[in-house]
């Protein structure tokens, strides 16, 4: 079987892309180890995701917001960054930027399950599900992909978004740069008496950092970032300790907080591949760069990837070239990583510096942070980081 492109991984990365080349002549081959139903009907699994500008944007042209019930979106208005004990923080507000929100938080398994919506009925696409890829071969016309049910496909252009451990990447040879933090999110919703007011917070506090950020009513999404071996610790209280705890470290701003269902947790490691193309073959999403948590960029970078890519072929296609040629897809390349790698050194130095409790890494920690609360130049630069109003054009350095 021969298809114009395959996709491996049916996240939501892969299924972006997918979304994308539904309205293309191109025949689309997904391939995806989950079920059919766990496409159909994602688990919830705890994240929210916090989309920005350019990304609402995408997902709204795509149809998949308008699937997602508009009570299960909510806007941030402001973001606040706190460190330490200090009472004081680095404000962003939206009022100041001109703009309705700074971003808008969306359920990660409602997401997954709009963009499922959107893909299937299109006929130049097909989902094979249960199905996980054994090997990739690269040709100089073609690329063949082995499949775990015996099957070989070719493609002019395979695409990975297998996550950020990618078993493909591995397996065509590009190696990528992996940095394990020793660190855990447990992220979790919980209600709580006082209004959120729309205000989104990162605690960094000593030994472990807290993130609460906004839903609808007074619900909120909360992320306890702490080393692996607390983890475990905070993993085995009770659902009213866990509460408590995270109600007195966020210093009872909230009121009187609840656990509202499970506890999820998530090992935190970033990954960079070091290149992002071969002839034939590009990476996507995770597979090409996996963020750590903290500036919000992983989805989010994954999704204007995709649009990237879309963009290179098609406007590849339309000049009559091979859309799986190492020269178009080095243009993809090109634009991505100069988004990508500043994104991703910067947020890592930022993790660095914001869990190095040194007494001079805890000097330097309220310095950068009053000195971006109070450089207009450089505060301006974070708010358009955060929210992305700059579109393809919005590139650089993280949320500090």
């Amino acid at each position: 079987m021969k298809y114009d492109i395959v996709i491996i991984g049916g996240g939501p990365a892969g299924l972006s892309f997918a979304r994308s080349l539904c309205d293309s002549k191109f025949s689309v081959l997904v391939v995806e180890r989950a079920t059919v139903d766990d496409l159909k009907a994602p688990s919830i699994d705890g994240r929210d995701i916090a989309l920005t500008h350019l990304s609402k944007k995408i997902l709204t042209e795509m149809g998949v917001l308008a699937r997602i019930p508009e009570s299960e979106i909510s806007p941030i208005k402001q973001a606040k960054v706190i460190n330490g004990n200090s009472s004081y923080c680095l404000e962003i507000d939206s009022k100041k930027a001109a703009v309705e929100a700074l971003g808008y938080l969306v359920p990660n398994y409602l997401i997954r399950k709009a963009l499922y919506e959107v893909v299937a009925p299109h006929k130049n696409v097909q989902i094979l599900t249960e199905t996980t890829v054994s090997n990739v071969e690269i040709g100089e016309q073609q690329a063949t992909v082995y499949l775990s049910n015996g099957e070989a496909v070719n493609a002019t252009l395979v695409v990975a978004a297998d996550s950020r451990f990618s078993e493909s990447r591995r397996k065509v040879g590009i190696s990528a740069s992996m940095q394990d933090f020793g660190r855990v999110a447990i992220v979790s919703r919980m209600t709580h008496e006082k209004p959120h007011e729309q205000i989104a917070y990162e605690c960094f506090h000593y030994g472990r950092t807290l993130a609460v950020l906004p839903l609808a009513g007074n619900l909120s999404s909360t992320v306890v970032t702490v080393s692996a071996d607390v983890a475990q610790q905070i993993m085995a209280l009770s659902d009213e300790a866990f509460a408590a705890e995270v109600q007195t470290r966020f210093k009872n701003r909230l009121g009187k907080m609840q656990l509202v269902g499970k506890r999820h947790a998530y090992p935190l490691v970033a990954v960079h591949a070091n290149k992002f193309v071969k002839s034939r073959y590009a990476l996507l999403g995770d597979a090409a760069v996996g963020m750590h948590p903290v500036t919000a960029h992983g989805f989010n970078l994954g999704l204007r990837g995709q649009d990237t890519l879309y963009r290179e072929i098609m406007a590849a296609h339309l000049l009559g070239q091979d859309i799986g040629s190492l020269s178009v897809l080095e243009k993809y390349q090109r634009k991505h990583q100069r988004v990508t790698w500043p994104l991703y050194t910067g947020t890592n130095e930022i993790v660095d510096l914001y869990t190095n409790d040194s007494v001079p890494a805890k000097i330097l920690r309220g310095l950068v942070l009053r000195f971006s609360n109070n450089f207009p130049p450089i505060k301006q630069m974070i708010s358009r980081k955060l929210t992305e109003l700059g579109g393809h054009e919005e590139a650089g350095l993280p949320f500090l």
